[in-house]
């Protein structure tokens, strides 16, 4: 598994995992989407390869895919890894709010035998902030007396509203944004039939997360773009342009695309704002601020669709030169 923009975070685990003195917990802090969780994986998978052996000689994290190990994995079939996850609700899709003490105390029946295809173990916690209390308290007495052989990798995406007490038993390994080529990377190798101006407009949609742009794919973000820029750039005198995009974000089966534009609004009216300077910046970030207001009131708030994506478009007209709004 090839991992993209952490190459200081595998450095830091192999340097750990090689010298034997890997520690039992890994705290693995950032934005969302921004690949802790593959990391997690890989990191098992190698460290589970590793300790059925032969040791593998290959860098980074990075297992064959035909090594029996990463089979069991991608099965769900390893008897020495345990992932925890929010579940999903009964007859439903939707995900319960938390990760429920009984999870976590499953995982005594794994601690209760010894391994079974080598003397490591690996629990993966995605993620450590949907903890309940109780959770998080029975989670604790495991890092504080941790199994003989067992590895855990935390998840976390806000780590400052953690128990001190697990930050505390953990080694942190932090996550930043991935820079624009390194979003084009990664999103060309989940996405490799995608054209290369889509997988441009899903990495500025992102925002240094290939998680955030992956539930834009398939959304033709370029062609959004393309509106937006062109509100910007010509205006809108005849209210055409913004009417059609009303019409055509505001049908039912466009609320993922209606969505999208919530969010590319307010991020097309900061970047124009960071371009400009005095008097047209501060009127920017003006704007700026009103769209973020509505684009993050719209949900919640049950707004029309229709009005708040005019609203919006109006915003970005207000970008455009004025004899041409």
């Amino acid at each position: 598994m090839k991992l993209v923009g952490q190459d200081s975070q595998i450095e830091a685990f192999r340097e750990a995992a090689d010298s034997g003195r890997l520690h039992h917990a890994w705290l693995l802090a950032g934005p969302e989407g921004v690949g802790k969780a593959s990391f997690a994986l890989a990191a098992a998978t190698r460290l589970l390869a590793d300790a059925a052996g032969p040791r593998l000689h290959l860098p980074g994290l990075e297992t064959p895919e035909d090594h029996p190990i990463a089979h069991y994995i991608r099965a769900g079939s390893h008897p020495d890894l345990r992932i925890l996850q929010r579940l999903t609700r009964d007859k439903s899709d939707d995900l319960a709010r938390s990760i429920s003490v009984d999870q976590v105390r499953s995982l005594q029946s794994l601690f209760a035998t010894t391994p079974s295809l080598s003397p490591r173990r690996a629990v993966i916690i995605d993620a450590i902030d949907a903890l309940e209390r109780n959770a998080a308290n029975a989670l604790l007495k495991n890092l504080e007396e941790p199994p003989a052989g067992t590895v855990f990798f935390l998840i976390s995406h806000a780590p400052g509203r953690l128990l001190p007490t697990i930050r505390s038993r953990c080694r942190l390994l932090r996550f930043g944004a991935l820079s624009d080529d390194q979003m084009r990377l990664a999103l060309q190798r989940m996405l490799p039939d995608e054209p290369r101006d889509e997988i441009d407009a899903l990495a500025a949609v992102g925002e240094g997360s290939p998680g955030r742009a992956l539930g834009f794919a398939g959304l033709d973000i370029g062609a959004l773009d393309q509106t937006i820029d062109r509100l910007i750039g010509e205006g809108d005198p005849t209210n055409a342009i913004r009417a059609a995009l009303a019409r055509q974000l505001s049908a039912k089966a466009a609320q993922a695309r209606y969505e999208a534009f919530l969010g590319r609004a307010p991020a097309r009216i900061a970047a124009e704002a960071r371009q400009r300077k005095g008097s047209a910046m501060a009127e920017a970030i003006g704007l700026w601020e009103e769209a973020r207001r509505v684009g993050e009131g719209a949900v919640h708030l049950s707004m029309d669709p229709a009005t708040t994506v005019f609203e919006l478009a109006t915003l970005l007209v207000k970008l455009a030169p004025d004899a041409r709004r």
